[in-house]
């Protein structure tokens, strides 16, 4: 089963691939098939296979020898091993198929948020109302859906007026808020307090040498670093960790 689960998940990652390149230069994700975005040649099938035509190609396309970026294996690994590590988490259940759905939206999110600094609102908000129904056939009430839902939106936002009214500064921007809301559906109140934790704790771990790295002249940062996939990470850990985390936190203090 474990291994079904990864030879799916690798061509669903391929999928994810084309979602995460056209959908924020508002392309369809349907037509036309796959196509160097160099010379635009056709991919044959033979050279779409998941990490191995990537290998074999040597990374380059077959017909100019434009490089091929090394995310489009690594994404498809990543949803091969969401793939596999939620069938462990959750069994061959309905559960499973919702959360690597979910799993594979906020993978996508991660990508379009570092490239383009934004997080569509048909990910987020589409995500909510998709999530909403959904609850029923997860390991969260909709008390807590609910919770989470409000939580998620309203905390983030008391986070970025906080740091904008110490600093001047802006911060995080209305997709994360959309984002933690959405989380707060998929994982309650309790994954929001998470997530928000464990993201802010690897924001800062990734940040710090972040900011040293691409420092101005003038002290700016060259690049910003959003936010977003932080809280994506943070929110995966939880389901997939969480409740272990959280009782392995209280046994060590006691």
């Amino acid at each position: 089963m474990a291994v079904l689960a990864a030879l799916v998940g690798l061509f669903i990652g391929s999928f994810l691939n084309v979602c995460i390149y056209r959908i924020p230069r508002n392309e369809s994700i349907v037509w036309p098939g796959s196509r160097c975005t160099k010379c635009g040649n056709p991919i044959r099938y033979h050279d779409n296979i998941p990490v191995i035509s990537y290998l074999v190609l040597r990374g380059k396309c077959r017909f100019c020898s434009e490089p091929i970026s090394v995310r489009y294996p690594v994404v498809e690994l990543i949803s091969a091993l969401l793939a596999v590590s939620l069938l462990y988490r959750f069994g061959p259940t309905l559960s499973f198929v919702i959360y690597y759905a979910w799993a594979c939206v906020l993978l996508v999110i991660t990508f379009i948020d570092l490239d383009f600094q934004i997080i569509p609102d048909r990910f987020t908000l589409g995500g909510i109302v998709t999530g909403l129904p959904l609850v029923y056939f997860l390991p969260v009430s909709y008390k807590d859906a609910l919770i989470g839902l409000v939580l998620g939106g309203g905390l983030l936002l008391v986070i970025i007026y906080g740091y904008y009214f110490m600093t001047r500064k802006e911060g995080m921007g209305g997709g994360d808020v959309k984002l933690l809301a959405m989380i707060g559906v998929f994982t309650g109140w309790q994954g929001v307090l998470f997530t928000v934790f464990a993201s802010s704790l690897i924001g800062t771990l990734v940040g710090l040498p972040w900011a040293y790295l691409n420092k101005g002249p003038e002290g700016t940062l060259k690049a910003a670093i959003p936010f977003g996939p932080f809280l994506a990470l943070g929110a995966l850990i939880y389901v997939l960790w969480g409740a272990y985390l959280i009782d392995w936190y209280f046994g060590f203090l006691g």
